[in-house]
């Protein structure tokens, strides 16, 4: 697991491989809250491989290097079956010169770099329908290594999930106030290379309105540290990870660069707006055309208005489908 998503998206299947006495052992990058959300969900990494490379590209070759070294010596002699991952080519890499059956997933399919290296080094790539399979074919994608599925990953994931409304307790959340989820846009990733004015508009927007309360979750400290130097009296920032889902469920819109949240929120029946700055990729677009998701250029767009939880529509799909999927692998 080699960002937050990860976590979120293996969560459940580990819980039924686990459940029917399979032996799972769980690999992960120190990156983000990456390692935090899996002890909040409960889970620990049985091995902890390098950190994220940051933005220069030498940095993220050394560290993509030490990972493919560490995770062979680390899986080596221990007999392991398959290999499963999100988008992470250290894994079907190295499981591919273990001579392991591995599958990926993910539902972005214009990060070139990671699916010229992880799709073409797996036995499965598993992606929603809404990727047009002619997209995948540059990185050596054709059925039956392709295997696709119908709805979001997130319906998958949130098919059990409840929300815990004390969360906003916790954190001082005004329930009259209307409340904005943001996710800042992710500033180290290869395909997202130049910076988005439009997150720091419009947490500008948002923090000065005496109406609106911003929760703002970070994806790393420098954004943190950022966004509390704003000094701004609606928003709000935690000191760490935090339960998203259940922040997400009970807002009232949410405002993410990233795709994730996005379409966790469109799975939750909650308003979503992306200022996602770089190509769109298939999923979004389809939930553009579907009305589940708002395209942001100005700030001043947002619609301010409160919401009956109760009222929203959700999509959920069994996580056991997804992960015969991953295991046809095998």
């Amino acid at each position: 697991m080699t960002a937050p998503a990860h976590v979120l998206v293996f969560r459940p299947l580990i819980a039924i491989m686990r459940g029917r006495g399979d032996e799972v052992a769980i690999t992960a990058r120190d990156y983000a809250q990456t390692l935090e959300l899996l002890g909040l969900h409960g889970l620990e990494a049985d091995e902890v491989v390098g950190r994220h490379g940051g933005r220069s590209r030498l940095q993220k070759a050394r560290q993509m290097t030490h990972r493919l070294g560490a995770l062979r010596k680390w899986a080596r002699g221990r007999a392991f079956d398959v290999a499963l991952a999100h988008g992470s080519h250290e894994l079907t890499i190295s499981a591919r010169r273990l001579g392991i059956p591995s599958s990926t997933t993910f539902d972005y399919e214009f990060a070139t770099l990671q699916h010229q290296l992880g799709c073409r080094a797996a036995t499965r790539v598993v992606v929603p329908a809404a990727i047009p399979p002619e997209r995948l074919r540059p990185y050596g994608v054709r059925p039956p290594k392709l295997v696709q599925y119908p709805g979001l990953k997130e319906e998958y994931y949130l098919a059990d999930f409840e929300p815990d409304r004390s969360l906003l307790e916790r954190f001082g959340v005004d329930p009259a106030r209307v409340l904005v989820v943001l996710r800042p846009p992710p500033d180290v990733s290869l395909y997202h290379r130049h910076s988005n004015p439009l997150f720091p508009q419009t947490v500008q927007h948002l923090g000065r309105s005496e109406d609106v309360q911003a929760f703002v979750l970070p994806r790393t400290e420098e954004q943190r540290e950022y966004v509390r130097g704003l000094a701004l009296p609606s928003v709000i920032v935690p000191d760490g990870a935090v339960d998203a889902q259940s922040l997400i469920a009970l807002a009232d819109l949410v405002v993410s660069a990233g795709g994730t949240m996005n379409r966790e929120a469109a799975a939750l029946g909650v308003p979503v707006y992306t200022t996602y700055g770089g190509r769109l990729g298939g999923v979004d677009e389809q939930l553009i055309r579907e009305g589940r998701l708002k395209p942001l250029t100005d700030p001043r767009a947002l619609e301010l208005t409160k919401r009956d939880p109760e009222s929203s529509e959700r999509v959920r799909r069994d996580p056991a489908e997804m992960l015969r999927l991953l295991l046809s692998a095998l």
